[in-house]
């Protein structure tokens, strides 16, 4: 018996011993870490009469209530601009900074863009501490990374874990995919999203944006942007305010084993072409209904969800070849990238076929568990997830609010949401019920012609 405890003793010290030390890294990086507070002000109305009662006295007895939400943030420059998720202050009337050596700062929002999450703030300050900027491309799945940020507001909490892969296409963002994220293993919570990814040296290579969840909480599935699409973001919104894209104008589907055969493919790889939008860069080309694009400007498309990253990162008016598969034979087709426009996302909503369509209110919701339902004090009710382009996102609801009533009825399940939106009138107002932050408020959604 003494023998079998020296001898895993023996062989368990050279395996602590390469595991990564990490107190100097978060030593080195942590002052540049910030948190931040998004404040909301209440929704009014100027004309209360067209309201039901209930609303109307909410409207009326809240407005001195903001709500509030809370993210992560790190510092870009010493003269103080900072990145951070533009889904943490997307909608806030005041948006609050606290630094690492407790200074709190009001940032003004520099510019936004919600296809890639991001939003670059800048608060009036010398001297700052700033963040290295690394490189995601030559991140190696399997490599450790570090997380620092605020989740549940208790700043600066590192968290690590391993690369698990990456350009990963999340399978709810549609024809917005145009991020190649990094899915890792380190734990991240509301809170963090906006917060700084880093490697050993310490330097950032992703902004922590989202997981993947059926509980509401960590499961192991983070994504993080990576930091090369980033910066290139944050070198448009310095000199734009905004991010300009480019854009073929076609709906894509990822091939299946049978349909690569059918097409004459030997493996499935490639973006199936399903439609092609009227007057857009592919329809001018020639690209076509059935076919399969196989390579873009000399890169290779293995699959469908590489279409989008490579075409966005192209800015407008540039030249480009598209390899098709055609009729089994291979096509080389020459064309001008357009610039993304505005409404592309309701131009392509529903019709690509690797993504869910959105429900009438823009949101996805996740059942929330007993222990949930006690620690928020409610009865019932389900948790938002993700909120797209919708009803819902004009009215300012975010995820990690939570629905307890639709139309004055009560939510108890992720199947009984689908089935209320399902019924609700194709246009009109709707009522509907939300707790965020331990203070519920009913708010009135405009509905949408289907």
């Amino acid at each position: 018996m003494r023998k079998t405890v020296l001898l895993l003793l023996f062989v368990s010290a050279p395996l602590f011993a390469s595991l990564p030390q990490f107190t100097e890294l978060v030593k080195k990086v942590s002052p540049a870490v910030v948190n931040i507070t998004a404040t909301r002000e209440p929704i009014s109305r100027q004309n209360g009469e067209e309201m039901p009662d209930i609303l109307r006295r909410f409207f009326e007895e809240g407005r001195s209530m903001p709500s509030s939400g809370v993210g992560s943030g790190f510092i870009l420059s010493a003269d103080g601009y900072i990145l951070t998720n533009n889904h943490v202050v997307d909608g806030a009337d005041e948006i609050n900074v606290a630094l690492s050596d407790r200074r709190q700062r009001t940032a003004t929002v520099v510019g936004t863009d919600k296809l890639s999450d991001l939003a670059l703030l800048k608060i009036e300050a010398e001297n700052l501490p700033v963040i290295e900027i690394g490189r995601s491309s030559r991140l190696e799945v399997g490599e450790w990374v570090v997380a620092i940020g605020s989740p549940f507001g208790f700043q600066l909490s590192v968290t690590a874990g391993i690369v698990s892969a990456k350009g990963r296409s999340l399978p709810d963002n549609g024809p917005a995919n145009y991020v190649p994220f990094i899915q890792t293993d380190v734990a991240i919570n509301p809170g963090n999203s906006g917060g700084p990814l880093f490697n050993l040296a310490g330097e950032v290579v992703g902004i922590n944006s989202q997981i993947f969840t059926r509980s509401g909480g960590f499961m192991g599935l983070s994504f993080a942007i990576p930091i090369d699409v980033a910066m290139e973001v944050v070198e448009q919104l310095k000199e734009h305010g905004k991010v300009s894209r480019g854009w073929l104008g076609v709906g894509i589907q990822s091939l299946s084993k049978d349909l690569a055969e059918s097409f004459g493919l030997d493996r499935p790889a490639g973006a199936l072409v399903s439609r092609v939008i009227p007057d857009s860069p592919a329809e001018e080309a020639g690209i076509e209904v059935g076919d399969v694009i196989v390579e873009f400007n000399g890169i290779g498309i293995d699959l469908s969800s590489d279409l989008p990253h490579i075409v966005g990162r192209m800015r407008a008016e540039s030249a480009a070849e598209v390899v098709v598969i055609r009729d089994k034979k291979r096509k080389t087709i020459d064309l001008t990238v357009g610039a993304l426009p505005e409404d592309s996302l309701e131009r392509l909503s529903g019709r690509d076929l690797d993504s869910p369509q959105g429900n009438r209110l823009g949101v996805e919701v996740a059942d929330l568990s007993r222990q949930d339902l006690r620690r928020l004090g409610i009865q019932r009710g389900v948790l938002v997830t993700r909120v797209m382009n919708g009803p819902a996102a004009d009215e300012g609801i975010g995820p990690d609010d939570v629905i307890t009533h639709i139309d004055g009825e009560w939510v108890n399940s992720r199947k009984q949401f689908k089935a209320i939106v399902e019924e609700l009138p194709s246009n009109g107002a709707i009522s509907i019920r939300v707790v965020r932050d331990g203070q519920s408020r009913f708010i009135a959604l405009k509905l949408r012609d289907e």
